[in-house]
């Protein structure tokens, strides 16, 4: 496991369209996942241990950012032929465990993280309501263990400025997180 941080935020990077499976049986684009104020593009899979510390917050603040007009969807892009924790079956049950707000979507061939650039899971992609990038950081201070109850929700908060104002915050802190499994790695 290789930890990555993410690069600083592209302001105003235009978010590149995609089709992906989901657990649920449809698929999925831009225009079926963004909502009017924005859209949070999160890149996640079920065995990372950064991901396995927040994903009830990340559950949280997307059932409470869809109120605010933000959509959001999880991608999962990891090569799970060394993960099968990460295999399709194993992203329909934590979908359903967890009872997902979001549609959890399967990126086999990868492509969808390489066009957004992703490095890490969790890798959160915050788009204005013209899909233009607008914060590129953390969930909250979490890392390998889950941060205290009461901390800043920078990534809540990041989003709800940006369904306000259509503008990300100018200072993000870096998320971090295990290395997307790339094939032929």
């Amino acid at each position: 496991m290789v930890r990555m941080e993410t690069p600083v935020c592209d302001f105003g990077w235009k978010a590149p369209d995609f089709s992906l499976p989901g657990v649920d049986g449809k698929h999925y684009s831009l225009k079926d996942v963004a909502g009017p104020n924005g859209l949070l593009v999160m890149f996640i899979c079920n065995h990372c241990p950064y991901v396995k510390v927040v994903i009830h917050r990340i559950v949280r603040d997307v059932a409470e950012l869809k109120a605010m007009g933000i959509g959001a969807i999880a991608i999962m892009s990891n090569d799970p032929t060394e993960y099968p924790e990460d295999s399709f079956d194993n992203m329909k049950q934590v979908a359903a465990d967890l009872n997902f707000p979001m549609p959890y979507v399967v990126d086999q061939s990868q492509a969808v993280a390489k066009a957004y650039d992703a490095v890490c899971t969790p890798d959160f992609f915050g788009f204005n309501g013209r899909l233009e990038l607008q914060y590129r950081g953390r969930l909250d201070e979490s890392r390998k263990d889950t941060a205290p109850e009461g901390v800043r929700r920078d990534l809540f908060e990041a989003m709800k400025q940006v369904a306000e104002t259509g503008h990300g915050p100018a200072e993000q802190i870096p998320s971090m997180g295990c290395s997307i499994k790339w094939r032929g790695e």
